[in-house]
């Protein structure tokens, strides 16, 4: 299981939410509270982000190693200003390689994603029927071996379908798909994510099983912005839990749009 976390509001240093607070992102690679398979994410890491004045794709910095060993990210994050970024660190799944292809965020034109989860026995399971799926563009996109880069494919071939494009359908479309493939192939899944355009969050939570793992928003008045996460980085707040089976649109300055699956 991976630990996620975003944040989209006012423009802030990496510093401050990525690194500073007490169960900060990278005291969740070393000690998770809430995971529910695995014991560390030492499995690599990685930020994306928006430049925080121009209207640019998004920037990536990716790791194989574990956050807590990278020696020169406590020197970016004190230097990177943003108003949406998406980090992640990663407990591979086992027999998937620990390579920078299979590190997210992944990234798409002006789109970001992370994913916290599994399809249970995917190179045996749905790695066939989610590939068939897809239009050639995004089946030749994937370069990793990840479940969680196929779902972002699987998104994006529904965006591409839409007369009107609409990320937040796409998102509920692709979930739908997945849990429909996983009924039928009589496989557990997963489904925590959170995709981003630099002016919204999009996320969900939803599993093939219950309870599904961890995940919470919180209104940070201070940066008048909304934070996401696998875990409460800030121990002392009140955190809302996301219900289960449920996805979460988050834009600037309005209250959250709530989607059931």
């Amino acid at each position: 299981m991976c630990r996620l976390l975003a944040y989209l509001g006012n423009i802030e240093l990496l510093e401050p939410l990525l690194m500073k607070p007490p169960h900060s992102l990278v005291v969740q690679s070393y000690q998770p509270q809430e995971m529910t398979a695995g014991l560390l994410n030492a499995d690599g890491f990685g930020i994306g982000w928006y430049h925080s004045q121009t209207k640019t794709l998004p920037y990536l910095y990716r790791n194989t190693l574990p956050i807590w060993n990278d020696v020169n990210l406590p020197h970016l994050a004190r230097y990177v200003q943003t108003s949406c970024f998406l980090a992640n660190v990663r407990s591979a799944t086992p027999g998937l390689a620990v390579d920078l292809s299979n590190c997210q965020p992944y990234s798409y034109e002006h789109f970001l994603f992370v994913h916290n989860g599994f399809i249970e026995r995917f190179r045996h399971t749905l790695y066939r029927p989610l590939r068939t799926i897809l239009e050639d563009e995004y089946y030749q996109f994937i370069q990793g071996m990840t479940d969680s880069e196929h779902l972002f494919a699987l998104f994006l071939h529904n965006m591409a379908l839409m007369p009107e494009p609409c990320a937040v359908k796409a998102v509920v479309a692709m979930l739908r798909q997945v849990l429909d493939l996983s009924h039928s192939f009589g496989v557990s899944v997963s489904l925590n994510v959170i995709i981003s355009d630099g002016d919204r969050l999009i996320a969900s939570r939803c599993s093939s099983l219950s309870p599904a793992p961890s995940l919470y928003w919180l209104w940070d008045e201070a940066r008048q912005g909304v934070l996401v996460a696998s875990e409460r980085i800030f121990t002392d707040w009140q955190w809302n839990c996301f219900a289960e089976g449920s996805v979460l649109e988050f834009a600037r300055g309005v209250p959250p749009k709530v989607y059931v699956l």
